[in-house]
């Protein structure tokens, strides 16, 4: 039971060869450092959240497995839908900001944070949806295996 709970906040790595070739491909943010920064703090087990505007989609389900890539494209580890969820962005909560893992991990932090990142893609609005998404590091990818 230990070693499973482990494994789902992404603690341990799954030790199965999952063909990660075949599945789907993203990265976060808005540009290479965003996407460096972020998929280095779910390298490093602080980042398991994250969330998107409704306008852009569900993108993900549960149990759904997709590729993380850093800013420069490379694969670096797979990762695994737990929970997808809608909901105003007031009612994003202490805990789903701490799980994002960015800044100093408190609400307003990610309410700053957030509030520059949807300006910026011109989709802010103080009453906006967004899909909140919790996730799990399955397993990292190393290509120089």
């Amino acid at each position: 039971m230990l070693r499973w709970l482990l494994r789902e906040w992404g603690v341990v790595n799954e030790t199965h060869n999952t063909d990660w070739q075949s599945l789907e491909r993203f990265s976060f943010g808005d540009g290479p450092a965003l996407a460096d920064a972020l998929a280095n703090l779910v390298l490093a087990g602080k980042k398991r959240a994250t969330c998107w505007a409704e306008s852009d989609g569900p993108q993900t389900y549960p149990g759904k497995r997709m590729v993380m890539l850093d800013g420069a494209g490379v694969p670096r580890a797979i990762l695994a839908t737990i929970e997808l969820s809608l909901r105003r962005r007031d009612e994003v909560d202490e805990a789903s900001a701490f799980d994002e893992g960015e800044g100093d991990r408190t609400l307003s932090f990610w309410r700053r944070a957030h509030r520059r990142y949807f300006e910026r893609l011109g989709t802010y609005s103080p009453d906006m949806k967004l899909y909140c998404e919790r996730f799990r590091l399955v397993t990292r990818i190393n290509l120089s295996m």
